[in-house]
C-alpha cells in the first residue's frame, strides 16, 4: 500500500483555501455549516473495502486484463429515485456487460453513474427568462428546477436529501445483487419488456442462450456451480462537483492510514473544474479512492502532466483514470499527444473514452442531442488510436438509460430530429436509450477483434 498524504498536509476542508469554481452561492452560510456537520455524523454510503476493491479492479483494467463499463444518467433527480428506475439502470448495465464479456473475453467492471449524480456544472451562474434573472439550476443537490426565487435559492438541506436518496439507491442495488438478481443463470430477470421486438434484443438473447448453455454444460461436467457467475458487483460513481457534500463524508481510517470519500466509490472531476491550483484538485489529491479526470480539447501537455503528478504522485496502479472526450472530429488530432505525454512520464493510468460529451449539438429548434454515428465514430477512433500507440483503452463512459427515450438521434431505428419531442425526458444532457446503448455494447464487443 502506498503512503498516504500526511494528515498535517491535507484535510477534507483544505480545498476551502483555494478558488472553488462551479459552486453554489448559499445565502445562509451558518445553515450550510449545520447541514455539513449533520451529514458528517451520518453513516457512510460506501465502505473503504469496496473502494479499495474497485481500485484493484481498475488496476487490472489499465493492465489490459479487464474492461470498465461506466454508464447512467447525466443527472439524477430525487423524483426518479424509484425501484422501477433503479432496476432499469441495473438491467441495462448488466445486459451491456454480458455482451461485452462475451465479445472481449474479459471481465467487465460495472460502474453506475448513480447514487450521487445530483449536481451539475453550469455555463453561467444565472438564467434569465422574460426579463427575470435567477440563479441557474445546479441539480437537486443544490436547488430546484422551478423558475421562482424560492426554487432557485440554494438550500443546504438538499445535500441531506441527496445523501438519503443516494443511500436508498445503493442499498437497493446491494439488496438486488445479494438476492441473486445478477445471477448469470437467470438473465431473464434483466429483460426490459418494451424492447422485446428490437433487433438488438434478439441478438442479445442469442448471446444469453449461448452463455447459459455453456454454463450448464460446464457445471454438469464438473459437478459444481461456478459461484462467480451468481453475482455481479455494481460500483457507484458521480462527478465530485459539490465540495461541501464530498467533504462531509470524507473520513480518516486509522487502520488504513488514509482518507476516504465515502459518498461514492469513484468520484471524478470535470475538465472545467480541473485547474491545478483549484479547489477540486486540492480536495481530490487527498482521498484514497480511485479518481477520474475528464480531459478534452484545450488540455495541454503541461496541464495533463500536472494532473498526473498531483493526483497520483506514487504512480499507484488503479488510482487515476483519464476520461477523454474530444468529439468525433477531434479525437485523432488530440488523443495521440495525450497518450504520448503520459507514456513519456512513465505514468500508470486507466484510459477511458467518453464518446458522449464531445459530440453534443443542438437541432434547429435548440434541442440538445447527440448523433449516434458520431458517438460510435469517436469510440472506434479511440480504440484505433490507443492500439496504434501501444496503449490500452480500458473502458467507456456513457450517459444512458433503460427507458424508452428519444434524446439521441440515429441508431437501429434511425431516429431523426423530429422524433426527439416524442420522449425527451432529460433535464440536462441527452442520453442513449436501451437500443442505442445495446448497439454500442455490440460494437465494443467486436471492436478489438482482428
Amino acid at each position: 500500500m502506498s503512503k498516504s498524504i500526511p494528515k498535517s498536509d491535507w484535510h477534507p476542508a483544505s480545498w476551502q483555501s483555494k478558488e472553488a469554481t462551479q459552486q453554489a452561492t448559499y445565502p445562509d452560510l451558518a445553515a450550510l455549516d449545520r447541514a455539513v456537520a449533520d451529514l458528517s455524523r451520518l453513516p457512510p454510503i460506501t465502505t473503504s473495502w469496496e473502494v479499495d476493491a474497485l481500485k484493484a479492479h481498475f488496476a487490472k483494467a489499465q493492465a489490459g486484463e479487464a474492461f470498465v463499463l461506466q454508464g447512467g444518467d447525466c443527472a439524477e433527480t430525487f423524483d426518479e429515485c424509484t425501484s422501477e428506475n433503479i432496476v432499469a439502470k441495473l438491467k441495462i448495465l448488466l445486459q451491456m456487460s454480458l455482451v461485452i464479456i462475451y465479445g472481449m473475453k474479459k471481465p467487465v467492471i460495472r460502474v453506475g453513474r448513480m447514487a450521487g449524480q445530483y449536481a451539475k456544472p453550469r455555463s453561467a451562474d444565472t438564467e434569465t427568462r422574460d426579463g427575470v434573472t435567477l440563479p441557474s439550476f445546479r441539480g437537486d443537490l443544490v436547488n430546484r428546477s422551478g423558475f421562482t426565487a424560492e426554487d432557485r435559492t440554494p438550500d443546504p438541506q438538499m445535500i441531506l436529501r441527496g445523501y438519503e436518496r443516494a443511500s436508498l439507491t445503493l442499498n437497493f442495488v446491494r439488496s438486488l445483487i445479494d438476492g441473486g438478481f445478477a445471477d448469470l443463470h437467470h438473465p431473464e430477470y434483466w429483460d426490459l419488456d418494451w424492447v422485446g421486438h428490437s433487433s438488438a434484443a434478439a441478438e442479445y438473447h442469442n448471446i444469453v442462450s449461448s452463455i447459459s448453455d455453456s454454463l450448464d454444460f460446464l457445471e454438469t461436467v464438473s459437478g459444481r456451480q461456478f459461484h462467480r457467475t451468481q453475482r455481479a458487483d455494481i460500483y457507484a460513481a458521480h462527478e465530485g462537483l459539490h465540495l461541501h457534500y464530498e467533504q462531509a463524508q470524507t473520513r480518516y481510517l486509522d487502520r488504513r492510514e488514509r482518507w476516504y470519500n465515502l459518498t461514492t466509490h469513484f468520484p471524478w472531476i470535470g475538465m472545467r473544474t480541473a485547474q491545478l491550483d483549484g479547489a477540486h484538485i486540492e480536495y481530490f489529491r487527498g482521498i484514497a479512492n480511485p479518481v477520474g479526470v475528464k480531459i478534452g480539447p484545450g488540455m495541454t501537455r503541461e496541464w495533463l502532466q500536472g494532473i498526473v503528478e498531483v493526483l497520483n504522485p506514487n504512480n499507484e496502479p488503479g488510482r487515476l483514470t483519464l476520461i477523454h472526450r474530444f468529439g468525433a472530429k477531434s479525437v485523432d488530432d488530440h488523443l495521440p499527444d495525450m497518450i504520448r505525454t503520459v507514456k513519456e512520464m512513465g505514468a500508470q493510468v486507466l484510459w477511458v473514452c467518453d464518446p458522449m460529451h464531445g459530440n453534443t449539438e443542438s437541432t434547429s429548434d435548440g434541442t440538445k442531442t447527440r448523433r449516434f454515428d458520431n458517438v460510435v465514430a469517436e469510440l472506434e477512433a479511440a480504440f484505433r488510436v490507443h492500439e496504434a500507440m501501444g496503449s490500452y483503452l480500458g473502458g467507456v463512459h456513457l450517459e444512458l438509460t433503460g427507458e424508452n427515450v428519444t434524446e439521441c438521434t440515429g441508431g437501429a431505428r434511425g431516429l431523426i430530429d423530429t422524433d426527439l419531442a416524442r420522449a425527451y425526458k432529460s433535464t440536462v444532457d441527452p442520453r442513449l436509450n436501451y437500443e442505442q446503448a445495446m448497439e454500442i455494447a455490440m460494437r465494443i464487443s467486436g471492436l478489438n477483434k482482428s
